[in-house]
């Protein structure tokens, strides 16, 4: 057995544990778009952003949004085309 040891050059990245997992797949899948959407608001490419979520138990529903005045209408008009696409989803 040899004592020798090598080391390789470059940044060494730290890996975080995750202390609460995700759920299920639906639960890591909204996750996922969360932390997508996120980013990009930290990055300085969103100006505005809709939100409507349903409590786990189907009893609540909430809505919440950011937005610049200017894109109202614009916000309104694909909420509405996703209220189409969600009712033709459930047939």
């Amino acid at each position: 057995m040899s004592d020798t040891h090598t080391t390789r050059g470059g940044p060494v990245t730290k890996l975080h544990p995750v202390s609460v997992a995700p759920v299920d797949e639906s639960a890591a899948s909204m996750i996922d778009l969360l932390q997508e959407h996120l980013r990009l608001a930290r990055e300085g490419k969103l100006r505005s952003l809709a939100v409507v979520s349903v409590s786990a138990n189907g009893s609540a529903i909430g809505t919440q949004w950011s937005c610049e005045p200017s894109d109202m209408a614009s916000l309104i008009g694909k909420l509405t085309v996703l209220t189409h696409d969600l009712m033709a989803a459930r047939t």
